[in-house]
């Protein structure tokens, strides 16, 4: 069963994607800002210290980002 910190999370994961794609459609932010604003996010993760436990959800969060990033997710582009 899902917690509210887990619909926590997706709801500001879908918030933060749809910023994203706004801030590219309007021209505020080029898609390889977008993409280094997510490479900055998933970095921060990535070398964050704590007990095992706290690493292996960080890990986890950078693994997200980086699918993310690799998906194309927060830019919108062309259909081939």
């Amino acid at each position: 069963m899902s917690t509210v910190n887990e619909y926590s999370g997706q709801a500001a994961l879908s918030i933060c994607e749809a910023l994203l794609l706004a801030l590219n459609d309007g021209g505020l932010l080029p898609e390889h800002e977008i993409v280094g604003v997510l490479r900055d996010a998933a970095a921060t993760h990535e070398n964050a210290v704590g007990t095992d436990h706290e690493t292996e959800n960080h890990r986890a969060v950078a693994d997200l980002i980086n699918a993310i990033i690799a998906g194309g997710n927060s830019v919108r582009r062309p259909q081939l």
